[in-house]
This record gives C-alpha cells, sequence and structure tokens, in this order.
C-alpha cells in the first residue's frame, strides 16, 4: 500500500464499519435477524456478479477455492451468524459486544504460533488499553445481561470464527481479486445462513423506504467495501495490529448512534472512546526500524 493508503484506509474500514451497527438496527426493525443476512448477502450478489461480468476477474485456482471459502464461511456464517443468533436468543447486544471485543487479545495471543507474528509488551499493553476503554465504552451505554447460555456460546462461536478468519487469512497470504473472492464468500454466506434462516424465522421482510436505505449501506458499505479493506489490510499488516482497530469500532459506533439515531452518550463512554483511542495508538504505532550500519 502507498503512504496515503496506509493512511487511509484503516479510517474508511472504521467509519463503515462502526456506521453499521447503527445501520443494522434501523433494518432490523423492519426484517427478521438471519432474514436480514440472506437478503444482504443475496443483495451483494446480485451487486457484484455485472461487475464479474464486466471486468471479468481472475477467480481462485487450486487449493485457494476452499482457502478463500473458508474464510468467507467463518466470517459470513460463523461471525455474524452467530452474532445475530446471540442477538436474537436473548443476550444484551452489550453483552455480545463484550465477548467479541477480546478478538483483538486472542489474535494477539494466537499470531505468534498461528503466523510466525511477534507481539512485544508494547503492543500487550496497547491491546489491554483498547479492551478497557472498549469495554468502558459497552459499559456506559447498555446493560450487560447473560440471559441464555445457547446465546452465550454463540456470541463466543462468533469470537472464535473471527478470530480464525483473521488469522487463517493472513496466513494464506491469498493473491486472490478482491472480486472474485467476495462474490465466492456470498456465495458461501448465503448457502450457510439460509437454512438457518429458514429453520429459525417467518423471514419476515418490510421492503420500506427506511430499510431499502438501511439494506444498501449493509450491502454497499459493509458487506463490499468495509470488509474487502479489512482483509487487505490484514494482508499488507500483521493481524495483532489491524486487529487492535477494531477495540475503536464501539467507540465509534456510539458516537455514529448518538449523531445518526440519538442513542445516550454518558460520560463514562466518551471517557472510554479516549482510553480506547490510546489503547489503539500504542498497539499500532510503528517499531522503530534499526539504522543500517
Amino acid at each position: 500500500m502507498t503512504r496515503l493508503a496506509l493512511l487511509l484506509v484503516p479510517v474508511v474500514f472504521l467509519l463503515l464499519w462502526s456506521g453499521g451497527y447503527a445501520v443494522a438496527k434501523v433494518a432490523l426493525l423492519h426484517s427478521d435477524p438471519l432474514t436480514l443476512l440472506v437478503v444482504r448477502y443475496t443483495s451483494a450478489l446480485l451487486l457484484l456478479l455485472p461487475a464479474a461480468v464486466v471486468y471479468n476477474p481472475v477467480f481462485p485456482i487450486g487449493r485457494q477455492w476452499w482457502q478463500v471459502g473458508l474464510v468467507g464461511l467463518l466470517i459470513q456464517g460463523g461471525y455474524f451468524g452467530l452474532s445475530y443468533i446471540s442477538f436474537s436468543s436473548g443476550v444484551s447486544a452489550g453483552a455480545v459486544a463484550l465477548i467479541v471485543s477480546m478478538q483483538p487479545v486472542l489474535v494477539a495471543s494466537l499470531a505468534p504460533a498461528m503466523v510466525g507474528e511477534a507481539v512485544g509488551l508494547r503492543r500487550w499493553l496497547g491491546l489491554l488499553l483498547g479492551l478497557a476503554g472498549a469495554g468502558l465504552v459497552i459499559y456506559a451505554r447498555s446493560r450487560i445481561e447473560v440471559t441464555n447460555p445457547w446465546g452465550v456460546g454463540a456470541a463466543v462461536g462468533a469470537l472464535v470464527c473471527m478470530t480464525a478468519a483473521t488469522l487463517l487469512e493472513k496466513r494464506f497470504a491469498l493473491k486472490v481479486h478482491p472480486l472474485s473472492a467476495n462474490l465466492v464468500q456470498y456465495v458461501v454466506g448465503v448457502a450457510a445462513i439460509l437454512p438457518l434462516a429458514a429453520w429459525r424465522e417467518p423471514m419476515y421482510v418490510d421492503w420500506s423506504p427506511g430499510f431499502m436505505g438501511a439494506l444498501a449501506y449493509l450491502v454497499i458499505g459493509n458487506s463490499i467495501i468495509a470488509i474487502t479493506l479489512m482483509l487487505a489490510m490484514v494482508r499488507a499488516g500483521e493481524a495483532s495490529r489491524v486487529s487492535a482497530l477494531l477495540f475503536l469500532v464501539p467507540p465509534l459506533a456510539a458516537l455514529i448512534a448518538f449523531f445518526l439515531i440519538g442513542e445516550p452518550m454518558p460520560p463514562l463512554a466518551w471517557a472510554g472512546m479516549a482510553v480506547a483511542a490510546a489503547g489503539v495508538a500504542l498497539a499500532t504505532w510503528p517499531a522503530k526500524r534499526s539504522q543500517a550500519r
């Protein structure tokens, strides 16, 4: 990546990914949770297929097929699917967010063994500080309720899936065109979520203007642009450093929800945002390179 891209890509990713939480709340007023994912993934496919016909990107070859598909299954089927199951099982959004916010710490713990990535003391301190800040924001804005052990298990599964997807994307070091990779991953996502949606839900959708607007953001902003940028950053950088950016998602999501849908932003949440930002800065600050002799 160029120097400008290195500066802009994390900012664009964080804004799009964080904004998706408030927008998803709007969409869920008009649709069942898993049904929303099916519509979201199908819409992404319908949007990407004409582009694939025009640009004719190179598709995966050999074992790249199952590698791309596995990462897609872990993110689209595992992370999103299990998160939505956890929500629908009665676990509060705060509890799910708190569980999933452990992902950067888990990535840092496993990165040395799985991808040979060294995680120094400064990055560990930044990760722990980021986790504390994210936890403060979550605690300040929502009740941390655990009412269903199966729902908690689903949230833990979502955490494991996103962690595994991040590490495998780095380990596979895939050189696949983003357009073809997205097509493969959303086919896998529909195949994984559609049977669950048909089993658990009446598959209700209210095709209102509010739902259509929210869906457009989730498809273009989250499903296509944000995930593509996240996987590109993982391939170009260190998995633990990129994962640390996710600590800024709860604070930014809270800030966007404050302006977009009027959700309260208590003083403790503002303090948590500052702590999380300091932690991410510490964890992602590039190490000094030794000068050539």
